[in-house]
């Protein structure tokens, strides 16, 4: 082959070595930027009609809009299902973008309390512990039963009068307690958890309770203030039995306060008998203690 000839094919293979090696590098310049360049628009949950505060968002009444990401809230949802379930602890209206505000608890701080309080009612607190408040799983927007416990001589007692004295005396050893359902359907608008000891926190590593709280079986003592709204009437009820005697919390189903469509409705008062002792043996078959006659010596007055 000519020297010539050599040249002309060494040039061509250098040329096309370039040309390989030009077209590799344009490829991943392209393919850096387009992995580096961020979305212009995003999929964004909005509220398809107004969902009241408490409720439970359904499918059906949010969905996903394509909107730019300028016109996104930093805690807006990308996805209708990280919000189906959720209950809203604010009223929201049709076309509001859901945010994770909507669903903030005040036991974290973050959702005020008087945005939640309809016209003419009262916001109460009641101090409740595990046993009496559900384990302390009680929420923003959850609808609770409250029930009055009484017990103790002084709470009904029972007299006779020595007809020949016309003394006063209360009879011993009758049982005085009496429990009743007394308010119904009140709704929560706070709920409250003291701070845990610093110590406890530092030592095993627990996270102060809040909304992100994962709940625990252990029976700790736990407290905490449920904060409902209420009429001055049911204030007054709350408050006596605070004094004189004691609450317990029961937490409704979400379901007793939507329809077949699954609109919001108030549902009907419960009617409870309340329960004495007299109640449990009549109606529940409790056995009463069985009546022993004492035979006492002779000469000895009972």
């Amino acid at each position: 082959m000519k020297r010539s000839n050599r040249l002309i094919l060494l040039i061509g293979i250098f040329l096309a070595i370039v040309a390989f090696v030009g077209i590799v590098l344009v490829l991943q310049g392209q393919g850096a930027g387009t992995a580096n360049t961020p979305p212009a628009e995003l999929p964004t949950v909005y509220a398809k009609v107004d969902i009241p505060f408490g409720m439970q968002v359904t499918a059906d009444q949010v969905e996903a809009r394509v909107k730019p990401v300028d016109q996104r809230a930093p805690d807006a949802f990308s996805d209708v299902g990280l919000v189906i379930g959720r209950t809203v602890t604010t009223n929201v209206l049709a076309g509001k973008q859901l945010q994770e505000s909507d669903f903030a608890l005040s036991r974290t701080g973050q959702a005020p309390i008087t945005g939640n309080i309809e016209q003419g009612l009262r916001a109460v607190a009641i101090q409740v512990d595990q046993v009496s408040g559900v384990g302390t799983l009680i929420n923003v927007g959850d609808r609770v039963d409250l029930i009055a416990g009484f017990s103790g001589p002084d709470k009904f007692p029972v007299i006779t009068i020595d007809p020949q004295t016309q003394q006063i005396t209360p009879v011993q050893g009758l049982n005085s307690t009496s429990v009743k359902v007394l308010l119904q359907n009140l709704q929560v608008v706070g709920a409250l958890f003291p701070p845990p000891p610093a110590e406890q926190g530092q030592a095993q590593g627990q996270a102060q309770p809040g909304a992100s709280a994962a709940p625990t079986t252990a029976l700790t003592g736990q407290q905490e203030l449920v904060i409902v709204a209420v009429t001055p009437q049911q204030a007054e009820v709350i408050k006596f039995a605070q004094l004189d005697g004691t609450i317990t919390l029961a937490l409704r189903s979400p379901k007793d306060f939507k329809d077949a469509n699954g609109n919001p409705v108030v549902p009907p008062t419960d009617k409870t008998t309340g329960i004495v002792l007299k109640t449990l043996v009549d109606q529940y078959g409790v056995l009463p203690p069985e009546v022993i006659e004492a035979v006492l010596p002779k000469g000895v007055k009972p």
